[in-house]
């Protein structure tokens, strides 16, 4: 299971990412994965919050570390 990146919140607002689906840092990660994302959802942290950016990879590999 790929790992969770992380992106300042800063950039996060540039691009958007509040238009994407999320759940608490609080939550479980491998639960969502299981139960509604699919194992090979790309997730980035941003804030408190988790975001499912599967629909831009380019977030994912290109902006978040």
């Amino acid at each position: 299971m790929a790992r969770v990146k992380y992106l300042p919140r800063k950039r996060g607002l540039e691009i958007g990412i509040q238009q994407f689906p999320n759940f608490s840092v609080t939550g479980s990660v491998i639960g969502m994965k299981e139960k509604y994302y699919g194992k090979d959802a790309l997730l980035v942290r941003c804030g408190s919050w988790i975001y499912n950016v599967t629909s831009r990879p380019d977030i994912y590999y290109g902006e978040a570390y």
